[in-house]
């Protein structure tokens, strides 16, 4: 648990519940930032999806408040409505106020909001501070549902001054340098937006200079669009090129087919290990494209990820989307071969979610798209990709996280991608999980016996080749021993154990 506070007790608390304890709630340092005069009686209490709903409620308990708001998403939604349920149950009299991505499109809402109080719709900084003030003054609001106003971006506290400073020596500090984005692909929520929108680039940087005082290195953009504007980008990318330190590192989502010279230039100048790019491709097919209203010069993308690679030591964390209407098994590995040649580092591979209020919800009836009722709302059918395949790139997106994301398997990942990388890895995937059973808990060790079995005996690999590659990654990892021991432990008298496959350990 994570706590600002002023105060022993607090009259509002604002809480939600964190994937993982290094992520932090940037909205709920906004909403605490922008409290005003009543900012004394607040505090926010940040918890995990891990810890038990009943532990949560007692630390809320504890401080008393009057108020307490929730910050709900996707992947906190189910957890967030057990301790709401188990709070109102023990603390009847206590107000609940939820706002969030999962809470705000009315009726299109998770069941247990009937057991909220008040339900803020959209931006919250404004409204949650004024539902506050009558609250606390015993006013009772004429709604239940309140619907948010965006406010003028000058007109907001900015909120990194509540980073805490085991925040910013144990956690991702998240930042934002505009709101808002300009284009519509249907399956993000940012399609609703307006437009974007920038906070004034010298308050902002004022604020990341107090950071990095503070001794704050590892910094997340939220930005939809960072690259959207090159001027207000590149003089980002100077001050922290003015400031760098050894273990520095800045995350950045980069539209993929703008990368104007002047943005080039910059890049090239920063060393390893220091700029992340999130790089969302989604697809390479127009068709796709057109129906779900992404705009994205496929030329362009290829051009500016080949030209990352070759002229930048950039991390290139590009994502594809698997599900979308119209797409299929056939035609999504047209985009995921295209993708492999421009050698990304990662390659993120998404099944596609029903995110509540996205626009692509529009095509459910006539692509027949059938989403789980479970979060994350992951896809499970549509009338082009029955359930049995969407299982199986389901755990080829698993598999791939291991093998091809993970950096341990880089010479024997080119072997197995040969000529059809998603043909190979799809045949590699579906041997995988009819030997193991499972995407899960298989140790490394054991993950280097079953890729030497795949190699050698389903894609027909050559075993001295296969075992060569193996090797050269198995020594990279720091384990103990030897691999040719590890693949045949009845026979330790050398790699010429390996040879006969016939003698692996099934």
């Amino acid at each position: 648990m994570n706590w600002v506070s002023l105060s022993a007790m607090s009259e509002i608390i604002l809480t939600t519940l964190n994937s993982k304890y290094i992520h932090s709630a940037f909205g709920l340092r906004y909403l605490f930032a922008n409290l005003g005069e009543i900012q004394n009686q607040a505090a926010i209490l940040e918890f995990t999806i891990h810890e038990r709903p009943i532990d949560i409620v007692e630390k809320i308990l504890q401080k008393q408040a009057k108020i307490v708001g929730f910050s709900v998403y996707i992947w906190n939604a189910a957890e967030t409505g057990a301790c709401i349920k188990l709070l109102k149950q023990v603390s009847p009299e206590t107000i609940v106020v939820v706002g969030g991505p999962e809470v705000s499109h009315v009726p299109d809402q998770p069941y247990w909001l009937k057991f909220t109080d008040y339900v803020i719709k959209g931006a919250g900084e404004l409204q949650f501070k004024t539902l506050c003030r009558q609250l606390l003054n015993n006013e009772k609001p004429l709604e239940n549902i309140i619907t948010g106003i965006d406010l003028p971006l000058e007109q907001l506290q900015m909120p990194y001054d509540y980073y805490s400073d085991q925040d910013i020596k144990n956690r991702i500090l998240y930042v934002e340098a505009s709101r808002g984005c300009p284009f519509k692909c249907e399956f993000c929520l940012s399609a609703l937006d307006k437009t974007s929108k920038s906070f004034s680039i010298d308050n902002f940087l004022k604020e990341m200079e107090k950071l990095i005082q503070r001794g704050a290195r590892h910094f997340k953009f939220i930005d939809r669009t960072f690259n959207l504007k090159a001027s207000t980008t590149v003089a980002i990318l100077e001050f922290f090129l003015h400031r760098l330190t050894d273990d520095m590192s800045i995350h950045f989502e980069v539209i993929p087919d703008r990368l104007p010279e002047p943005l080039r230039k910059i890049l090239e100048k920063f060393p390893e290990n220091v700029l992340q790019f999130e790089i969302g491709v989604q697809t390479f097919d127009p068709i796709i494209q057109e129906l779900i209203s992404r705009k994205q010069d496929n030329e362009k993308t290829v051009e500016n990820l080949l030209w990352l690679r070759e002229n930048t030591t950039a991390h290139i964390h590009a994502d594809l989307i698997f599900g979308l209407p119209g797409d299929s098994l056939q035609n999504f590995s047209k985009s995921f071969d295209k993708l492999i040649a421009l050698n990304p580092q990662e390659i993120q591979l998404g099944i596609l979610k029903r995110l509540r209020g996205a626009p692509i919800n529009r095509h459910t009836e006539e692509y027949e798209m059938v989403y789980s009722r479970i979060q994350p709302y992951n896809i499970l059918k549509t009338r082009d990709i029955d359930f049995a395949t969407m299982q199986r790139v389901n755990r080829f997106a698993r598999y791939w996280d291991m093998i091809g994301n993970s950096g341990r398997f880089s010479n024997s990942k080119e072997l197995i991608m040969g000529e059809s990388p998603f043909k190979n890895f799809l045949k590699l995937s579906d041997n995988l999980y009819e030997a193991e059973g499972s995407t899960w808990k298989i140790s490394l060790r054991r993950l280097f016996v079953l890729l030497y079995q795949q190699m050698t005996e389903v894609l027909e690999i050559e075993e001295e080749l296969a075992f060569d590659a193996l090797n050269k990654d198995f020594q990279n990892t720091g384990e103990k021993g030897k691999l040719e021991n590890i693949l045949n432990p009845q026979n330790k008298q050398g790699k010429s154990g390996v040879r006969n496959k016939r003698q692996i350990q099934h």
